[in-house]
């Protein structure tokens, strides 16, 4: 039965008063204009109807199981008035998580959570606009983004805006990337290349890699030479562990290190153990300020008996989002307006709201990576008080 489990929530009132692209490539799955036949979206006692969309089968199952006992988490962390969830397995592909949304519609749901990944999101669109329950994404792929279509997911480009605006604000004006020639890390180089001229720095070199050679050396050498000149540097590596170990090895052969420049980075170094990589000593990253998840990892950890994956607070803010909207009125307000709301929405990852293309702003914190800990250096705003709502 694709409907896993049947569960009540009410999450508190959080409205402040001032998350990735599929592991496999996936062709959209065909959409029928047939309608469903839609079942109420609120129980006999008045509880909303609410979708939870994981991969509870397929490779990525583990990290959907650890999604679904997060989301069970905020249900008991906060009671169980409001809402009733059903968690309902969209696999690995598009096609999986159609069939997923057409039975949670089926079955009534007033608003759906997920699916995971970016290509699965993008092949309900049509379902959704031809007047099916919006949806919140825990993709962080921004092409994904649309009205209807939210996505909840960290996404890079601003990790990156967010870490230049530190070294900005650092005295550094002089920046480079070294990234693989992958979509993920043209955007990143891109993004960075946008918004350094929008701060008044300039890009002094920019060089891309293959993703999956061993032989690093011949594109780290000609960056050395492209960013030979005066005043401090930002390089933006945008790599994950452990790829990441090769490419700092390659840097500093062509007489590159942490001690020259200041190695800036994404989310993709939100890890344990980064601070394992000797030459990322000193490195910044933007991401949401890890205090305020420390709390919710020691308690999954006591109650599952092994630490969250990190998108695991995702749906655990997910279900507690959907909670407070299932509480603006009678049967609750899943409509456009309520999520998009401009004062945002606190979580365990920070602050954070939907802009109505889709998009998502979540208030990020720069993190240094010092030893076995990350220190922050940037703390996140609380509050998106006179921040444009675009």
């Amino acid at each position: 039965m694709m409907r896993r489990s049947l569960f009540a929530i009410a999450a508190s009132a959080f409205l402040l008063g001032a998350c990735g692209g599929s592991p496999k490539t996936s062709t959209p799955a065909s959409i029928t204009t047939t309608a469903p036949q839609i079942g109420s979206s609120t129980t006999a006692s008045g509880k909303a109807r609410i979708a939870l969309l994981l991969p509870l089968s397929g490779r990525a199952a583990p990290i959907g199981q650890q999604m679904q006992q997060a989301a069970e988490m905020a249900l008991f962390d906060t009671g169980a008035k409001d809402l009733a969830l059903s968690a309902y397995d969209s696999g690995d592909s598009a096609d999986t998580a159609v069939e997923a949304y057409r039975k949670a519609r089926t079955d009534g749901a007033a608003l759906v959570l997920g699916p995971l990944y970016g290509t699965s999101a993008t092949a309900l669109v049509p379902l959704v606009s031809q007047g099916g329950a919006n949806v919140i994404s825990f993709s962080n792929d921004e092409q994904v983004a649309q009205r209807g279509v939210w996505i909840m997911g960290i996404a890079a480009p601003p990790q990156v805006r967010r870490v230049v605006d530190k070294a900005i604000e650092s005295g550094i004006r002089r920046f480079a990337t070294f990234a693989p020639q992958t979509s993920y890390g043209e955007q990143m180089a891109r993004t960075l290349e946008s918004h350094v001229a929008v701060r008044g720095g300039s890009v002094v070199g920019v060089e891309f890699f293959d993703a999956n050679a061993h032989d690093l050396a011949t594109p780290a050498r000609r960056l050395a030479e492209e960013t030979k000149g005066e005043g401090k540097l930002a390089i933006l590596v945008p790599v994950a562990p452990p790829r990441v170990s090769a490419v700092l090895a390659a840097l500093a052969t062509a007489g590159i290190d942490g001690r020259s420049v200041q190695f800036i980075g994404t989310g993709v170094w939100d890890t344990p153990g980064i601070g394992n990589e000797t030459m990322l000593r000193g490195a910044w990253y933007a991401a949401p300020d890890p205090a305020r998840r420390a709390d919710f990892e020691r308690k999954f950890a006591s109650t599952y008996g092994r630490p969250p994956h990190r998108l695991a607070t995702l749906a655990y803010d997910g279900v507690a989002l959907a909670g407070h909207l299932a509480r603006l009125k009678a049967g609750g307000d899943f409509s456009a307006d309520a999520i998009t709301n401009p004062s945002g929405w606190s979580g365990i990852d920070g602050i954070f709201r939907f802009f109505p293309d889709g998009r998502s702003e979540r208030a990020l914190a720069v993190i240094e990576i010092q030893g076995d800990r990350g220190v922050v250096v940037s703390p996140a705003p609380t509050s998106f008080a006179g921040r444009p709502t675009n």
